[in-house]
């Protein structure tokens, strides 16, 4: 089962790159091989909603960690054997690429040299001593002994062929038996991918996750923090069905799209069954995580952000109706509307979402007046991330703290910039 996202989610959390980023897949991204990339890519695009499958998958990941396997296949290795096997299609026109005599006997060579490393590994290697992986080896053990392939393992690693070899084993391992040679690959490249993933937990002393039921209602992240920061600052939240809504509050600037982010991307990997960057984390198998951080404008359908925003809660609202069980994100919920209607709509909605206690919810806004009124549903927490004055200049902790913040120092930014001096003067004093 894979939890259900969309690709605002994906956009809000920066897990790919953009021109003036770099994304949370590329951190992850340590693969050998082209299509251990690929496979990483899809598992990001794909997180999991089943707890066996994400216990699985971390159960792997975390033993390769303490193992520290090294990848065992030359990377150039197999860059030949890709671009070998790659051939054994059809063109447009119903003929066979062309290969010439030297790439083919490139591609054998190797070929028979990765198969042999293969056949080392699973019988001898550290996945032996991996839990979750004894069907997947037995099933490669068992291809490899197939009796087709016997002519392979009777030949030596980077032995000289004679040509009719080389023709012979051509033909066995391009044609008639490349299905096997696909699913070994393919095998290889989730290697990569559980690997690769393994190092970067080592490297960044990530923690891996430990996940319970659907509908034990937790979510609890110790020291969780944002990794591509140099120097995060760190902040742990609990939420579970007496605190299932989260209220945060705090100025601009003071770090709340940064903890929002830190704390939905760990939910997120977290549900890929990959180590996050936090001390700990546990967490209820959600159905789905949605968030708004960044939400455009619908120009295509002439929508207003206001509007954008009523049809994103309507989104959340449809699939929570139909007792789907979500963490749900909105980053200054209805700031495109005046003050008087994001008030009442806050308000309206967040009470709403207190009835939904088999989901998460987090709100952040600028309206502190409405955290008043929220103080009626006892399954709401409030935090706030202060501003500390020193003198007239604002200074943040980016730390967590419990409560409703009444940090009012908008005004005092606005006059240290001197923007009312340019405009009545035309230049700042000072």
């Amino acid at each position: 089962m894979l939890l259900q996202t969309d690709d605002q989610t994906i956009e809000d959390l920066r897990l790919f790159s953009r021109r003036e980023h770099n994304g949370i897949y590329d951190i992850y991204k340590h693969t050998s091989t082209r299509g251990g990339e690929e496979v990483l890519e899809k598992m990001f695009r794909s997180p999991l909603s089943d707890l066996e499958a994400i216990n699985k998958r971390s159960g792997i990941i975390a033993a390769f960690t303490r193992l520290q396997t090294k990848f065992p296949f030359a990377p150039s290795l197999l860059d030949s054997v890709e671009k070998y096997i790659s051939n054994s299609g059809e063109n447009k026109d119903g003929q066979k690429p062309a290969l010439g005599e030297k790439e083919i006997n490139s591609g054998v060579t190797a070929l028979i040299e990765l198969l042999h490393a293969m056949r080392s590994f699973v019988e001898t290697g550290d996945i032996l001593k991996v839990t979750g992986l004894e069907d997947a080896c037995k099933e490669m053990i068992s291809l490899l002994n197939d009796p087709a392939l016997q002519p392979v393992f009777n030949e030596k690693p980077k032995a000289k062929l004679a040509y009719a070899a080389v023709t012979a084993f051509d033909v066995l391992m391009r044609v008639r038996e490349r299905e096997k040679v696909l699913t070994v690959l393919q095998f290889i490249y989730l290697l990569d991918v559980y690997i690769s993933v393994a190092h970067v937990a080592s490297q960044r002393n990530f923690v891996f996750p430990v996940a319970h039921p659907k509908g034990s209602n937790l979510l609890k992240i110790e020291s969780v923090y944002h990794p591509e920061l140099k120097k995060p600052v760190a902040n742990s939240l609990t939420m579970n069905a007496d605190k299932s809504v989260v209220f945060l509050t705090g100025a601009n600037m003071a770090g709340k799209s940064t903890f929002l982010r830190s704390f939905s991307t760990a939910v997120y990997i977290a549900h890929m069954g990959f180590p996050v960057a936090a001390s700990a984390m546990e967490f209820s198998v959600m159905d789905g995580i949605y968030t708004t951080i960044n939400l455009p404008d619908n120009l295509g359908i002439g929508a207003s952000h206001f509007y954008a925003e009523v049809l994103r809660v309507k989104k959340m609202a449809t699939q929570l109706g139909a007792g789907k069980s979500l963490f749900v994100l909105f980053d200054e919920l209805f700031r495109g509307t005046n003050v008087k209607d994001a008030h009442e709509g806050t308000v309206a909605i967040t009470h709403a979402f207190a009835g939904k206690r088999n989901s998460m919810f987090i709100i952040s806004s600028h309206i502190v007046e409405a955290g008043e009124e929220l103080k009626q549903k006892s399954n709401i927490g409030f935090h706030y991330l202060p501003t500390r004055m020193n003198g007239t200049v604002p200074e943040y902790t980016y730390t967590l703290e419990r409560g409703i913040t009444d940090d009012r120092h908008g005004m005092i930014i606005i006059r240290n910039e001197g923007i009312l001096d340019t405009l009545a003067t035309g230049k700042k004093n000072g």
